[in-house]
C-alpha cells in the first residue's frame, strides 16, 4: 500500500517538470512562427518596391488588351533601376505630364528620334506603317496625325483604343524619368489571367 502511495506521489512531480518544458516549447514555437511570418513581410514589401507593384486599370482606353477595373502586375525595377530599355511595343504605366499626380497606361509607340505620323487609321514609323495586331480595326481612329519627330529623353505613347483614348497625339510626348513600370502579367478578373502583350 506504501508503494501505491509512493508512486502516486511521484507521479504529481514529473508532471510538474513537463508543464514548464511544453510551455518552452509552445513559447518557441511561437517566437519562430512570428520571426518567419516577419521576414515574409519584409520580403513581399521589397518585392512590392523594387519589383512588382500591382495597380488597377481605370477606363477603356487599352481595349481589348486590358479593360477597366483590371488588376495587374507591373514591373517597376527594370525601368526604375535603368536596367531594361524601353521597347516599341511595350505597355507601360508612367505619370500624366499634365498631371503627375495622376498615373496612365499606354502603349509605346514612338521611341526618341522616331518620326511619328498616323494616316487612315495606321501608325506610319519612320516612313513605315507599323504592324499593330493588338488594335482590331472597329478600334482605329481615322484622325491625320502629322509627322512629328520625338525629341530626345521623350516617348511616343497610344492607347490602343484609338478612338477612345486620350494619349500623346492630345497631349504630347512622355519624358523617361516619368515611366516607372511595364504591364507585365494581368492577375483580376480569373478568367483574364494572363501575361499582358
Amino acid at each position: 500500500m506504501s508503494e501505491a502511495v509512493s508512486e502516486s506521489s511521484a507521479s504529481p512531480v514529473i508532471a510538474d517538470k513537463a508543464v514548464p518544458e511544453r510551455h518552452r516549447s509552445v513559447l518557441i514555437s511561437t517566437v519562430a512562427w512570428f520571426r518567419d511570418l516577419m521576414l515574409s513581410v519584409l520580403i513581399a514589401v521589397l518585392v512590392i518596391l523594387f519589383l512588382y507593384r500591382p495597380v488597377k486599370v481605370e477606363g477603356t482606353s487599352m481595349m481589348p488588351s486590358l479593360y477597366d477595373q483590371e488588376r495587374l502586375f507591373i514591373n517597376q525595377f527594370s525601368y526604375k533601376f535603368g536596367l531594361g530599355d524601353i521597347k516599341r511595343g511595350d505597355t507601360v504605366v508612367f505619370f500624366f505630364p499634365e498631371d503627375p499626380t495622376k498615373s496612365y497606361i499606354k502603349r509605346v509607340i514612338g521611341l526618341p528620334g522616331d518620326t511619328v505620323a498616323l494616316e487612315d487609321g495606321y501608325v506610319i514609323v519612320n516612313g513605315k506603317r507599323l504592324e499593330e495586331n493588338y488594335v482590331p480595326k472597329e478600334y482605329r481612329d481615322d484622325r491625320p496625325y502629322s509627322p512629328t519627330v520625338v525629341p530626345p529623353g521623350d516617348y511616343f505613347v497610344l492607347g490602343d483604343h484609338r478612338v477612345s483614348s486620350n494619349d500623346s497625339r492630345a497631349w504630347g510626348f512622355v519624358p523617361r524619368n516619368y515611366i516607372y513600370g511595364k504591364a507585365v502579367f494581368v492577375f483580376w478578373p480569373l478568367d483574364r489571367i494572363g501575361s499582358v502583350h
